[in-house]
């Protein structure tokens, strides 16, 4: 019984991502030209999310600062989620809705990317965040899931919505991992050049 559960869990998480693959193809090919114009003229990519979204934006910028798959000069991108000295401050002095939107604020400028994930569309910090980047004219990159929810509706027609077509959170979760390696890769080859990955 058990292990049929698991089972499902694997052939559930394959048949969405195969579903998935022609549906966000496109907007994360235009995901990775975003980001590519932002780090080849200097830009930084800001990552935030809560929860599960939180440790992807950390694993995001993991790999570009150090690599994906292959040796590449540095490029610059930063997790929101990472200071606990300013997230427990701006949490106390203001409120947890603003948690991302202030380092935004204080971080972000044009021509910088904005990698906003919310599993939902709706995590208020994160679409505080969102209106900052606009301010601060930067392009969004949401990664959500859900029909895209608040997120979704607050999008500009200069951003990119990678919205995966489902409602459980953890089926969300693994195709925005896999979205963002999709990301490094894209970048990484356009940068270097077509190679196959290693095996």
């Amino acid at each position: 019984m058990l292990e049929q559960r698991i089972q499902q869990h694997f052939i559930d998480s394959a048949d969405l991502k195969y579903q998935a693959a022609q549906t966000l193809s496109k907007p994360l090919a235009a995901a990775v030209q975003a980001v590519l114009a932002c780090v080849t003229s200097g830009g930084k990519v800001l990552a935030c999310g809560n929860g599960g979204s939180a440790a992807d934006a950390q694993h995001f910028a993991a790999e570009f600062v150090g690599r994906f798959e292959r040796e590449r000069p540095e490029l610059g991108a930063i997790a929101l989620t990472t200071d606990t000295s300013i997230l427990t401050a701006i949490a106390n002095d203001y409120d947890f809705e603003r948690v991302f939107a202030k380092q935004v604020r204080a971080l972000g400028q044009a021509g910088d990317v904005l990698l906003a994930l919310s599993t939902s569309g709706n995590s208020a910090n994160v679409l505080a965040a969102v209106e900052a980047a606009h301010e601060r004219e930067m392009t969004v990159v949401a990664l959500t899931g859900r029909g895209g929810g608040r997120i979704g509706n607050a999008l500009r027609e200069t951003d990119v919505h990678v919205c995966v077509p489902h409602e459980r959170t953890a089926r969300i979760q693994e195709v925005h991992l896999l979205a963002l390696h999709c990301i490094c890769d894209g970048v990484d080859a356009q940068l270097l050049g077509e190679q196959e990955p290693p095996t």
